[in-house]
């Protein structure tokens, strides 16, 4: 089902890294990688198996040594006690592009499974008000997460880390995991934005992540900072799990941006952005209107999150001029995407509607994090822009480009048919 975390059945009996319990009505156990049974161009547990399999040698014992990104983990299940830690890869050297999602457009999938795959998250059970603790690791943690280049790891399990296989499009893959017993660091070099706003317990965690944001910090370090408690009023910070962090921090960035650009003058003329890439084609529509939203997915057959589907699956959210209340139901996706929208309106200092149309293709074998959402709109929006004077013309010219037919995606699209079917006051001027 769309949106829903998948986890897979078991593929290769692995004490180390298994991908669950068999079953015996799998099609994975009756395919084994090599019939493509499930329809995908190719297996996607084929693919982490092989990236798990280059490091396993590395990684199957009580000790780890590495250079981490740096990078941390803030688990989510069982919260209030959840699991914080250290990603530390068996590697030494310049890591930093394992953990900076800001630097993996134009990555195949495998170079991304590989970088992910390739980090070991360590796990200590805390409880997210715990962020005055006088356990070590926990400090450990979040001084990694404050720092700006890859730092020496040392890590001691309670046993070999091992994990299972699990497609989540909310955050991005890592490897295996295990208690961690002890942990010890190399002194760190901290980022001096971020490391300012800590120790400023009297500025809120909205003002710090907008500040760190237009100070030119990276949204994945202000990401990592943000899980790991390091803004807030000093008695209200608490740990927050690293999937809720990433859509958090992109709404409140949007959110300041969109207050500033829903002021600007229009713009004057349909534009359309083209992109492809990982065999998701995205096309930004941008109106001369005054604020409006809309992401629409169409997610193909084989697909992540339509492993088995018949047909294809579209799903929208939207927002007018007022924004919406409640969450979208497409999730981080939608936050990411439209934080892109606005950080070029603001660059231009004008205001638009956007029609964010994305087509997932079975190339698109696994989902790898909200940041292919984000950073591909970005990119998308660095292309020249195609312009047009009328809605059907430029209706015309997406018509072209994309597989699905127009009118299904003005039928699945809130602000097109009210593009289309609403009279405007300019209208009898």
């Amino acid at each position: 089902m769309i949106g829903q975390k998948l986890v897979l059945p078991s593929l290769f009996d692995d004490p180390v890294f298994s991908i669950g319990k068999k079953t015996s009505g799998s099609l994975c156990v009756l395919c084994k990688g090599s019939k493509l049974l499930c329809g995908k161009e190719r297996c996607p547990l084929m693919i982490k198996f092989y990236s798990h399999a280059r490091t396993r040698r590395l990684i199957d014992g009580l000790d780890l040594f590495g250079d981490s990104p740096p990078g941390v983990f803030v688990g989510r299940y069982g919260y209030p006690k959840v699991d914080i830690g250290p990603l530390v890869p068996p590697l030494f050297g310049d890591t930093s592009i394992m953990d900076t999602p800001e630097l993996w457009v134009g990555k195949t999938i495998d170079e991304i499974v590989d970088f992910r795959f390739s980090l070991v998250r360590g796990k200590y059970g805390i409880d997210v008000t715990d962020t005055i603790s006088p356990a070590r690791i926990v400090d450990q943690t979040r001084e990694l997460a404050l720092a700006i280049n890859p730092i020496g790891v040392e890590a001691k399990f309670e046993k070999p880390p091992s994990g299972k296989i699990v497609l989540d499009d909310e955050v991005q893959p890592f490897g295996p995991s295990g208690k961690l017993k002890k942990l010890t660091i190399e002194n760190p070099k901290f980022d001096q934005k971020i490391e300012k706003a800590f120790y400023d317990t009297d500025l809120r965690a909205v003002e710090a992540v907008v500040a760190l944001y237009q100070q030119g910090v990276m949204i994945s370090r202000i990401q990592k900072a943000f899980s790991v408690g390091a803004f807030g009023i000093g008695g209200n910070r608490k740990f927050v799990p690293t999937r809720w962090s990433i859509t958090a921090v992109d709404d409140l960035i949007g959110r300041a941006l969109l207050e500033k650009t829903r002021t600007y003058p229009l713009i004057n003329e349909f534009r359309i952005y083209d992109w492809e890439q990982l065999d998701n084609r995205w096309i930004v529509l941008l109106l001369p209107t005054a604020w409006r939203y809309e992401l629409i997915e169409a997610w193909y057959p084989n697909t992540a999150w339509n492993p088995s589907g018949k047909q294809i699956e579209l799903i929208s959210d939207h927002e007018f001029y007022n924004g919406r209340k409640e969450y979208a139901k497409i999730g981080g996706c939608y936050y990411a995407a439209r934080l892109a929208v606005n950080e070029l309106l603001e660059k231009e200092r004008r205001q638009a509607g956007a029609v964010i149309f994305r087509e997932a293709h079975p190339g698109y074998i696994m989902p790898v994090g909200v940041w292919n959402v984000r950073e591909n709109v970005r990119m998308a929006l660095k292309q020249q822009p195609f312009r047009f004077s009328t809605l059907n013309d430029s209706l015309k010219y997406i018509a072209s480009r994309m597989d699905i037919p127009i009118s299904v995606w003005v039928r699945h699209s809130a602000i097109l048919r009210d593009m289309l079917l609403q009279r405007r006051i300019e209208e009898y001027v």
